[in-house]
């Protein structure tokens, strides 16, 4: 029997997007230093620094911290409110949701298949003896990272780049967006709504369900 045809395909990001959270800041809550690393997510996001440049800054400052702590970080996630709809809408209607994340897979991985996500990608943390090195392993998921994402999901599923759908709040998701046919600033910095398709200013992942294919 041939396999469904996918209609359409929609990528997120995860932090501030499908979750409400930044976990690299709750990381970082683990290790005492929560303000600095807060801070230079924010210039991250803004887009005032080179993404992969100020990931590996902020993991290092996570070495130290035991991978014990991924289940305190989980416990902490909140989905954005209607994740769980938005997802649920898109597959009814015949399309595949995918996350891509300059988050970490030691998190995503539980949170995005709880979430009902088809497909996903993240940075992964270096550990030792079961503590975290403070750095990453292997390539990091930058903006270009994103976008090479999207692509390949949607030639996976043999959708064209004009059925597919990109929403992001920081400035490392503005390539992915540039890429899909429409690109959803949510809840965004003041960057990434100037360069966005559409704004959608309501923390509510339901806002997107008008907008599916």
């Amino acid at each position: 029997m041939p396999a469904p045809t996918v209609r359409f395909l929609l990528v997120l990001d995860a932090d501030s997007t499908l979750i409400r959270n930044e976990v690299i800041e709750l990381l970082a809550d683990e290790a005492g230093r929560s303000a600095e690393v807060t801070a230079a997510t924010e210039a991250a996001m803004r887009g005032d620094v080179d993404f992969a440049s100020s990931l590996r800054s902020r993991v290092s400052a996570l070495a130290g911290v035991p991978v014990t702590a991924f289940a305190r970080v989980l416990a902490r996630v909140e989905p954005t409110p209607g994740a769980r709809e938005l997802i649920a809408a898109v597959h009814e209607r015949g399309g595949r949701v995918g996350v891509v994340s300059g988050g970490f897979h030691e998190i995503l991985d539980t949170v995005a298949p709880q979430l009902g996500v088809d497909i996903w990608r993240a940075n992964r943390l270096t550990t030792r003896d079961d503590t975290l090195v403070g750095s990453v392993d292997g390539a990091i998921v930058d903006a270009e990272a994103k976008a090479a994402a999207l692509r390949e999901w949607a030639a996976e599923a043999a959708v064209p780049l004009t059925r597919t759908i990109a929403v992001g709040d920081g400035a490392n998701d503005l390539r992915m967006m540039a890429v899909a046919a429409l690109g959803l600033a949510f809840n965004a910095k003041p960057t990434v709504r100037a360069q966005a398709d559409l704004i959608i200013d309501r923390v509510d992942l339901r806002e997107v369900i008008p907008l599916l294919p």
